[in-house]
């Protein structure tokens, strides 16, 4: 057995050896470090000696040892992130050198000096570091088991839009869950929507909607279902018969809830739901029974003024916002197939009879009818699949709009597609016309399109703001009934050597009066494994790409590097405010993209080609853009064990004061407990900051509430301090917005989340709601 072992041992050694020697060779030619190809040929020559049985591989290689920490010292300093993947695995091989089996195998026969001191004092180290792993992994304890104040009014309890109000704050007055008492939270109960459709991909995402004494949810196929707030009890349940067909990724962010004013009886309280066959919905909100006074039987048709619209490219996955009466909707336009792509046109419907009433077409923004017989509205131009806000009070909605089709070539695109491009575009509630719109990104050439619902909030001193969270990591604070920056916002020059065709803008708005969000900026010692082989291979792909900044141009010669990636910086998650405490909470992930441009004729060659209803897929991969000179390849940069190439942390929670714009706190954002090389899990609860996609929720006591992470997890944080107050352990990863509402039944405070994972995530897969509450008194 020790034959064995040593020869597996020196056939590592070799492999590993010889595999650094490549790509450390490739590395130093690209300009790169050149420690790599050293650290090769050490263990090339070590392995050699081994297999000679010389003793002097022993000393060689722990020399090495000895020189690599302080090359990786000299390198990246005392940071254990960046250390791990230099140092770990190499010592690891010198300590078997150490063992008897190998001293042995090598001729020597004397015992090492402590050698039982050391063994048992590295198992001990070992035990202890996995110890403290979880002991540091546990949260407090409750300090109270006394119960917050009761709400001041019934709406306090309430839970009536997607983000709690039609500005999107997701803040709660309910205080009875208290930083001293959230320790007691105990799950109260849960409920399955049921599987997908067959054959059909669902993600859900549902922020919760709570009116009276029901909770109100969507499922990825549109199916909308009251549940009785106190016990999760299916009340009803609307069975829309949604048409999945070439909807890759089911997805239903929430319904819509409106009370006719004046209105008694049937459908004088109403649900809404837009679904991914592209119909407007109206139910009443007792019953689940369509309003036969909306629309035809109560549904809209969403493609009248859109024909023809190819199977799979237009549908809608946010609930429509409410303005004045109206339901305003956009769309999701799949992403990057080919110029004249359907509409991204927003209209406002009736919210009592479903008429049309106003549409923003980008391509005739002036023009806010339907289109005439035989037309339609303008395609290809840019969409607003986010969920919008809106304030009646100054009679605006707020649309943040994504791309002209396709994203990564913009050579064609014309006037109207660069104004309204990934903005946020304050529109009349009553007419539709532009009032003012406020750019993220100037001809957007990186899948930058505005994620996240604009945040309102109201600050002392009359101030009405605007927080805009974008991919970017900029977050935007406008004043909103003028959209000029609250906080300073600057112009500055970006790389603009773009490909031929293309016109780059030469500047670039950064929201300098408050932090960026999209991580630290790559590096090549930035770059991480869980080897230095996997390292190494970063570092070289690294060393290949094109990267002078964020905002760098995508090119055919090779690889970009995008900074930030298209998960963000900051998602459709958005942003949460504590208008008490004068805080916005926002969790931001730290992954870059690996995007490259290819000719035509390259791509024809490839068989690129548009998709279809029967071979729908995720937004990345290779994407045909047909209609122009370039099709793109869009992929996230990871190594080839599925890991980020970036060092960790790749996600962060953190809070800015709105008053001053600075940051209050920062904290690692979930472990690494559900994730890990491969996709597998490591079922260690290293807290290394993972992805993360999904909203959070603060309350009048102090507390944030998130799932959001790969990590199938259920949070709870102090909105003072940033500290973990509690965390739930959940079937798939809380991929979503969390909600609170208020049971009059037994007087406590509920918190409910979807926990139904996210592909793109990894995060697992699930259709549970979970609902946690204080013990009854």
């Amino acid at each position: 057995m020790q034959r064995f072992l040593n020869t597996l041992f020196l056939l590592i050694m070799l492999a590993s050896g010889a595999a650094l020697t490549a790509l450390g060779w490739q590395l130093a030619g690209l300009g790169g470090s050149p420690w790599y190809l050293v650290s090769g040929l050490v263990m090339l020559v070590t392995a050699l000696l081994g297999f000679r049985r010389k003793a002097l591989s022993i000393r060689l290689f722990w020399a090495f040892l000895a020189a690599n920490i302080v090359w990786a010292l000299w390198e990246v300093g005392i940071d254990g992130w960046a250390l791990a993947p230099r140092l770990a695995m190499p010592l690891c091989l010198g300590l078997w050198m150490l063992s008897r089996a190998y001293r042995a195998h090598v001729g020597i026969t004397s015992p090492l000096p402590a050698g039982l001191l050391l063994w048992r004092g590295l198992g001990l180290g070992v035990a202890v570091s996995v110890a403290v792993l979880f002991w540091i992994d546990a949260t407090p304890s409750a300090t109270s088991e006394a119960y917050g104040p009761a709400p001041a009014s019934a709406q306090d309890g309430e839970w009536t839009s997607y983000g709690n109000d039609r500005g999107g704050s997701r803040y709660s007055p309910l205080a009875q869950i208290t930083p001293a008492n959230v320790g007691n939270l105990e799950k109260v109960w849960s409920f399955h929507t049921g599987p997908a459709p067959a054959g059909s991909k669902s993600s859900f995402q549902a922020n919760p909607l709570k009116i009276g004494d029901k909770v109100y949810i969507c499922t990825g196929a549109n199916d909308v279902i009251a549940l009785d707030a106190e016990t999760g009890r299916q009340v009803w349940r609307n069975r829309t018969r949604t048409d999945p067909h070439g909807v890759y990724g089911l997805t239903c962010r929430g319904v819509t809830y409106y009370k006719v004013p004046g209105a008694t009886g049937h459908c004088a309280q109403r649900i809404y739901t837009a679904t991914i066959d592209a119909r407007l919905l109206a139910m009443d909100a007792g019953d689940g029974r369509s309003c036969a006074g909306f629309g035809q039987g109560g549904v809209v048709s969403l493609l009248e003024g859109m024909t023809p619209v190819e199977k799979g490219y237009y549908f809608v996955t946010s609930p429509p916002a409410i303005a004045r009466g109206k339901l305003v909707l956009g769309g999701w336009v799949t992403d990057g197939q080919h110029t004249g792509e359907p509409s991204g046109v927003v209209r406002a419907f009736d919210a009592v009879t479903g008429k049309f009433v106003w549409a923003f077409d980008a391509g005739k923004p002036d023009f806010h009818g339907l289109p005439s017989e035989g037309q339609s509205f303008t395609r290809g131009t840019p969409n607003s699949w986010a969920p919008m806000s809106s304030d009646d009070a100054l009679g605006m909605v707020y649309v943040p709009t994504g791309n002209a089709t396709p994203d990564y070539f913009g050579g064609y695109r014309t006037a109207n597609d660069d104004r309204f491009s990934s903005s946020v575009v304050a529109l009349d509630s009553e007419t539709g016309a532009v009032r003012w719109t406020f750019q993220t990104t100037h001809h957007d050439l990186w899948d930058y399109d505005v994620p996240a619902q604009p945040t309102l909030v109201d600050l002392p001193g009359g101030i009405k703001g605007l927080l805009q969270p974008t991919k970017r990591g900029q977050i935007f604070f406008l004043d909103r009934a003028t959209g000029k920056p609250i906080l300073p916002v600057e112009e500055k020059p970006v790389p603009t050597d773009g490909v031929p065709g293309e016109r780059v803008s030469p500047t670039q708005p950064y929201s300098v009066g408050i932090p960026a969000f999209g991580g630290p900026r790559p590096t090549e010692k930035g770059m991480w494994g869980l080897t230095p082989i996997d390292q190494a291979m970063c570092r070289v792909r690294f060393r290949q790409a094109r990267f002078a900044g964020d905002m760098t141009p995508l090119s055919t010669e090779k690889p970009t590097l995008t900074w930030p990636g298209y998960l963000g910086g900051v998602d459709w998650g958005g942003v949460s405010v504590d208008p008490v405490r004068q805080l916005m909470i926002v969790n931001n992930n730290q992954v870059a993209n690996y995007n490259r441009l290819i000719p035509r004729a390259d791509a024809d060659r490839q068989g690129v080609k548009p998709m279809t209803a029967a071979h729908m897929s995720d937004v990345g991969g290779p994407v045909a853009q047909k209609g122009v000179p370039y099709a793109a390849h869009i992929t996230p940069f990871l190594s080839p064990l599925a890991i980020p190439c970036q060092q960790p942390p790749y996600g962060h929670i953190n809070a800015v004061d709105l008053r001053t714009g600075k940051m209050v706190w920062t904290r690692l954002f979930g472990t690494s407990r559900d994730s890990g090389p491969l996709t597998l899990p490591t079922f260690l609860p290293i807290p290394m900051g993972v992805p993360n996609i999904g909203g959070s929720v603060t309350t009048r006591s102090g507390l944030v509430f998130i799932g959001a992470t790969q990590e199938h997890a259920f949070r709870a944080y102090d909105a003072a301090t940033g500290r973990e107050l509690w965390r739930a352990r959940l079937p798939a990863g809380g991929n979503a917005s969390p909600s609170t509402y208020w049971s009059a039944r037994s007087g406590r405070q509920f918190v409910v989340i979807a926990a139904g994972g996210h592909g793109g995530m990894l995060s697992g897969e699930s259709d549970e709601i979970v609902a946690y509450a204080l013990p009854r008194k």
